[in-house]
């Protein structure tokens, strides 16, 4: 069995590689990475287009949504004869 010497060593051991994982991950993480591959010109580019995208949904569900206003009150019914 180990001693508490040995288990609070072991314990800073642990601390200090979960600091040094956590900075990996700080450093490469999905942010920091795009940074790092992307000129911040670029990415401001890339926030433009993204807004014109939603925007350009928002038109096609705005359009969609007035022609189902539209035709809200006027549904066909049909009649089938049956024998």
């Amino acid at each position: 069995m180990a001693t508490t010497t040995e288990l609070e060593a072991r314990i800073k051991e642990l601390e200090e590689r979960l600091e040094e994982m956590e900075a990996d991950r700080d450093r490469w993480g999905v942010r920091s990475l795009f940074d790092e591959l992307f000129p911040s010109e670029a990415r401001k580019h890339m926030r433009t287009a993204r807004k014109e995208q939603l925007m350009a949904i928002r038109s096609v569900l705005d359009h969609w949504i007035a022609k189902q206003d539209e035709t809200k009150g006027t549904r066909r019914r049909e009649s089938i004869a049956v024998d």
